[in-house]
């Protein structure tokens, strides 16, 4: 299923909040958990987030490859990004990062195309309540900017 990982390692949902620490560790800003596996059937979640530049671009991939790696035991079979560095993915299988710069993920805005998909609860299930949102990305997740 998804390319799941070996069953003594976290489960997907559990890796995709890692992923989101880390980015949230890095001052990643507009994250999301989104439970996609009912409307799209290649994965289970996607996390999405926001980075200012190349530079924290680079940092929070780096950053949730780790995590992912050392607290869920968790390596992406995949990773891409564009030759600008303007959008970064790391493909887990069972979860997908995605990491943009603002305008990129202002252009696709993905998490509007999977709409329907529940949310994770970052605050409640991750504590992390220091969490930053655009307008338009608060909207998304019912929060104040």
């Amino acid at each position: 299923m998804y390319g799941r990982q070996k069953p003594d390692l976290l489960s997907p949902r559990e890796c995709a909040i890692i992923a989101a620490q880390a980015a949230n560790e890095k001052k990643a800003t507009d994250i999301m958990v989104q439970q996609v596996g009912d409307l799209i059937g290649v994965t289970e979640y996607f996390v999405i987030c926001t980075a200012s530049n190349n530079r924290q671009v680079d940092a929070v991939v780096d950053e949730i490859e780790e995590q992912c790696r050392l607290r869920g035991g968790a390596k992406p079979y995949h990773i891409e990004g564009t030759a600008d560095g303007t959008w970064s993915l790391l493909d887990y299988g069972s979860f997908i990062v995605h990491v943009f710069q603002p305008e990129t993920r202002d252009y696709y805005r993905l998490e509007s195309l999977w709409n329907d998909a529940p949310l994770v609860d970052l605050e409640g299930e991750a504590g992390l309540t220091d969490l930053t949102y655009s307008e338009r990305i608060a909207k998304l997740v019912g929060r104040e900017a």
